[in-house]
């Protein structure tokens, strides 16, 4: 893809972001509605599923063609391997969002042949806007990048996406691993807005054993490698958005990270 496409990209995720952002404040903090899917802590709102048509929207009128995956509504639910598409999570959070909390995001990222190439994780309660293309990742248009820290004991570390309830032991042995490596333990509720918060070098690392969905990580791990971080798999190899597990850091630290995320596992 030459620049000129990855550019345009980068500028529509953005766009379909806060498009779709937008419409998720509009009912936030107005209480909406709330609807349960897989289990009790896995919520759906009318707000993500009219952020989620306006997000598909907006992508549709200038890439009618390229399909696009997505956790709510008709969307695809697993990333194509061949050719561009667009990868979409309207409230990515929303029991966070539900709970009147901050830290929830709308994610929108391009793949091309399953690699992402631009991305936007959009939070509009705070009025942050992440973006990357291929060659950096910005907040509100600054530049941005992973911290320096490389002091396992100065830094915080992100136990991501939800273990079920009969997995509630690799929860725990999750967060012994952060609490007995690091200084601190954060969870923020939403792992898009965790891994924004790597590529701005607010947190050094994010942790999971889990294979993730598409929607909850592709946006933001293009913003941490962007920014200058690591993403791999369990097993330290490059991650990819069909991996189990997931271990971002800054990079300097990603050694311990690996160890604490294949921790989660010694048990199982």
């Amino acid at each position: 893809m030459d620049e000129h496409g990855a550019a345009g990209r980068a500028a529509l995720a953005r766009r379909a972001a806060v498009a779709g952002g937008d419409v998720a404040k509009e009912f936030f903090r107005t209480g909406v509605a709330v609807e349960t899917k897989a289990g009790k802590t896995d919520v759906v709102t009318e707000a993500d599923r009219a952020a989620q048509r306006e997000v598909e929207e907006v992508i549709r009128e200038e890439r009618p063609e390229e399909p696009i995956v997505g956790e709510e509504g008709d969307a695809l639910k697993s990333v194509p391997e061949t050719g561009p598409a667009w990868i979409v999570d309207p409230i990515d959070g929303t029991d966070s969002y539900v709970r009147e909390l901050t830290t929830w995001a709308t994610a929108v990222a391009c793949v091309v042949q399953g690699e992402p190439v631009a991305a936007c994780n959009y939070l509009p309660a705070m009025d942050d806007v992440y973006t990357a293309d291929s060659g950096a990742a910005y907040r509100n248009g600054s530049e941005i990048s992973v911290s320096s820290v490389s002091d396992p004991e100065r830094a915080a570390v992100v136990p991501t996406v939800w273990w079920p309830r009969e997995r509630r032991d690799e929860y725990a042995r999750a967060c012994e691993a952060i609490v007995s490596r690091f200084a601190d333990l954060r969870r923020p509720g939403s792992a898009q807005a965790a891994l924004a918060m790597v590529a701005a070098g607010s947190i050094e690392g994010v942790i999971t054993n889990v294979q993730t969905k598409p929607w909850d990580t592709i946006a933001g791990v293009h913003l941490v490698r962007r920014a200058g971080g690591t993403a791999t798999d369990l097993r330290g190899e490059r991650w990819h958005h069909d991996a189990r597990g997931l271990v971002v850091s800054n990079g300097v630290l990603h050694e311990e990270m690996l160890e604490a995320a294949q921790a989660i596992d010694d048990a199982v």
